[in-house]
């Protein structure tokens, strides 16, 4: 190869080497990068941010970790390498023991660290307001929902079966959950069957449901930000129509929601469809219908 040519290939290797860098640093700018990805916005619930920070710092913290493990690696490539001259093998090591403490204490360190903090934003994510302004009761049944609007006395019309059958217009079909944008709601979860899982994809939170008495932790209390339609679905493999058991939840308006609340009340959707519908009604109740009990 001529020196001309040897001269363009090291200056194409080393713009491919700069633009690698480049387009990594022009992609972080991206809102997708920034929120590592996450479905939806930061600011969807107060719940949102936690979980976005968490996600990210982690991912940054891999990453550092990561580079200084990669570089050390390739650093004991290139310092131990087998020379020309090498004659035998090297001298050989049954332990080193500053280095095998070094090994044990740095990951422990970081597994605390991400302990830490995970269990202080779950701690904030699980507290529940003491008067929140809307209360509403959730029952997850195969395959729908049912949301009972419980300081208001009024339900949704039962849930159907999303029944996908690849045409337009099944969303329009879904049951759908009402929230008031700004306000403290919480969400009272039941199963009226199996085990379900209650997941509003853009919320970055779910949770598990269980029939009985057998739930721990069945509240989700948050405070929805942002107005819009967001996606919700059963995250629970429970039965043989679980993909489509889904539904919408509406972030709308103070004026929206009471518009709505009114409405239900006209079409006679009064009271709180509770654990009479449940599959096994002789079980005790988990809480009256009107009332808030701990887990």
């Amino acid at each position: 190869m001529s020196s001309t040519g040897r001269n363009t290939f090291r200056w194409r290797r080393a713009a491919a080497l700069l633009t690698i860098p480049a387009l990594l640093a022009l992609t972080s700018c991206s809102a997708e990068v920034q929120r590592g990805w996450l479905p939806g916005e930061r600011d969807t619930t107060d719940h949102t941010p936690l979980v976005t920070d968490l996600w990210v710092n982690s991912w940054i913290a891999a990453l550092v970790i990561g580079v200084i493990t990669w570089g050390l690696i390739l650093w004991c490539v290139i310092a131990y390498r087998r020379r020309k001259d090498t004659v035998g093998f090297p001298r050989q090591m049954s332990y080193n023991l500053p280095l095998e403490v070094f090994y044990l204490s740095v990951p422990l360190m970081i597994v605390g660290v991400l302990f830490v903090f995970t269990d202080r934003e779950q701690r904030a994510m699980d507290d529940r307001f003491e008067d929140p302004d809307v209360v509403i009761d959730v029952r997850g049944k195969q395959w729908a929902w049912d949301f009972n609007y419980v300081k208001e006395d009024v339900h949704e019309d039962p849930g159907v079966q999303a029944h996908l059958d690849g045409n337009w217009g099944t969303p329009d079909r879904l049951p759908t959950l009402y929230l008031p944008v700004g306000k403290k709601v919480e969400l009272q979860l039941n199963s009226r069957d199996v085990q379900h899982s209650f997941w509003v994809v853009e919320f970055m939170q779910k949770r598990d449901m269980y029939p009985g008495e057998n739930q721990y932790n069945r509240f989700i209390d948050i405070i929805p930000n942002r107005t819009g339609e967001f996606t919700g679905k059963c995250a629970e493999l429970c039965g043989e129509y679980h993909s489509e058991m889904l539904f919408k939840v509406r972030v709308v308006t103070e004026q929206e929601y009471n518009d709505h609340i009114a409405d239900l009340r006209a079409r006679g959707n009064t009271g709180i469809r509770g654990d009479e519908y449940d599959r096994n009604p002789e079980r005790p109740a988990l809480e009256q219908a009107q009332q808030r009990t701990e887990p």
